[in-house]
């Protein structure tokens, strides 16, 4: 009986905050001081309502595992710092964390002039050779958190599992 090799897979570590909605996830990246872990706080303080229909959770703060592995990019915490947010002035919180998600969503803050209207599809960037739906925020907006999960949202319900198998494979 011959044993079929382990399929390839790849892990590497950016810097980034991650959450999660359901199973999905998006990553906040951005220079440092750019308001990764406070926008990631309000996400989190924003409960299931008429437009989110469930509790974001936070995968990692500042650090984000990314390993690809069949197919998909799945966003983990290194285990220095699972379980902890950094919210300025206040230090470190502990925060039930979700053990992974699968990415689809970059969130850039990285300053440039937001798209009144982006186009559609999304822009990509790629990520561990997968194309990775990207969206530039201003992270002090007071609609930045529910903007981040409404493009969560949208990336999610578009990416059901078995739509998202077939288009894998």
């Amino acid at each position: 009986m011959a044993i079929a090799p382990e399929p390839k897979h790849s892990t590497t570590n950016v810097h980034g905050t991650t959450l999660a909605l359901g199973q999905w996830a998006a990553l906040i990246t951005g220079p440092p001081g750019a308001g990764k872990s406070d926008l990631a706080l309000r996400c989190l303080a924003t409960g299931p309502n008429g437009l989110i229909p469930e509790r974001p959770r936070l995968v990692s703060d500042d650090q984000t595992l990314l390993e690809h592995r069949d197919g998909w990019i799945y966003t983990l915490s290194p285990a220095t710092i699972r379980g902890k947010l950094e919210v300025r002035g206040i230090g470190l919180v502990d925060i039930v964390p979700v053990d992974r998600a699968r990415l689809v969503l970059i969130v850039d803050l990285s300053g440039r002039p937001t798209d009144r209207l982006p186009p559609v599809p999304l822009p990509t960037e790629t990520i561990l050779d997968q194309p990775i739906a990207r969206i530039e925020i201003a992270p002090f907006e007071a609609s930045a958190p529910l903007k981040v999960l409404l493009a969560l949202k949208r990336l999610s319900n578009a990416a059901k599992p078995t739509d998202l198998n077939r288009a894998r494979n």
